[in-house]
């Protein structure tokens, strides 16, 4: 179970994993992020990158999606067992969002999310707030994308 008190500093999950395929990349590019790098083969080559990149914007959306379905498992699991579920608040925001070394096509990122500050929160009695630094790293086990995430989680009481 996912509330407040369930949290530990230094706790770690997997997340999931994406592979960036070229048709996925240029796909994404064209319509939220048309740089030429991120377009076509050639200009990736002709770049910094070396290749074929994905945007950093894909890269953080994949992250994105596959936070949002680890935690659905985990509330039907919850809710399977006749557990309360603990559904969580927005996310005040971010900080810290590196993109550390290119994605290529071909890449497969495993994303991973780990707990660094847990408190309750002093305006909100039935929420907590938790801090937790979500990471990419490619299949070479290089870390590739970074950032710090803020997000309101549910007491235990407050579901009660």
């Amino acid at each position: 179970m996912r509330f407040l008190e369930d949290m530990r500093v230094g706790q770690r999950r997997e997340i999931g994993a994406y592979t960036f395929t070229a048709e996925n990349i240029v796909a994404f590019a064209e319509q939220f992020d048309p740089q030429p790098f991120h377009l076509d083969e050639e200009a990736g080559r002709n770049s910094l990158f070396g290749g074929l990149a994905a945007s950093g914007w894909h890269i953080a959306s994949a992250c994105m999606r596959l936070l949002v379905l680890e935690r659905q498992q985990e509330a039907a699991a919850e809710a399977a067992r006749g557990e309360p579920v603990a559904v969580w608040g927005p996310s005040p925001g971010f900080r810290d969002l590196r993109w550390i070394k290119p994605v290529l096509a071909g890449d497969t990122i495993t994303y991973a999310n780990v707990v660094e500050s847990v408190r309750p929160s002093d305006s909100r009695p039935e929420w907590g707030i938790i801090q937790a630094r979500n990471t990419g790293t490619n299949q070479r086990g290089e870390l590739v994308f970074s950032f710090l995430a803020t997000a309101f989680v549910p007491r235990r009481a407050a579901a009660e």
